[in-house]
């Protein structure tokens, strides 16, 4: 037997869903739950400041870039807890984060094909951006053919 879905969805990748996602979208899935379980809320949602960690590509060492505004929340759903981090300021959005997050851990959450939906939409979505981008990059190996090699003879002209 198969794992339910909302076992299969690892953490960071559920966490990129909904921080691409709506408000509005989130605020209707969360307002699903609602409808039949009340979360508590432990910690209300609040604006706090976090170090961004980043990777340098050439040694691999870690660094941190600096800080960032951040929202976080956590919720409890027929005692299962939920929690939700941000960047940004935007309190209701991560609070309905934590009530979704909560409610996957419980196993009560019936919205997965919605989630998916949006993953795909999200996708589609940087997959057009990044077309966009890749237009306007130039190609260095094409201009460097181009340019003379003597530069005595770059003077000369």
């Amino acid at each position: 037997m198969s794992k339910p879905i909302y076992e299969q969805m690892d953490k960071k990748r559920l966490s990129r869903i909904l921080a691409r996602a709506s408000k509005a979208d989130l605020a209707v899935l969360s307002a699903e739950i609602q409808k039949t379980h009340t979360p508590l809320i432990v910690k209300e949602p609040g604006k706090t400041l976090t170090m961004i960690k980043m990777r340098e590509p050439v040694k691999q060492s870690l660094f941190y870039l600096g800080e960032v505004i951040v929202c976080e929340a956590i919720v409890e759903l027929d005692g299962e807890k939920g929690a939700a981090v941000l960047m940004g300021d935007d309190t209701e959005k991560v609070l309905d984060m934590a009530i979704i997050d909560a409610a996957i851990n419980k196993g009560v959450f019936d919205g997965m094909d919605m989630l998916q939906q949006l993953e795909k939409e999200q996708e589609s979505l940087i997959q057009r951006e990044n077309a966009l981008h890749l237009k306007t990059m130039v190609n260095f190996e094409s201009i460097d053919k181009e340019a003379p090699h003597d530069l005595n003879a770059l003077k000369k002209a």
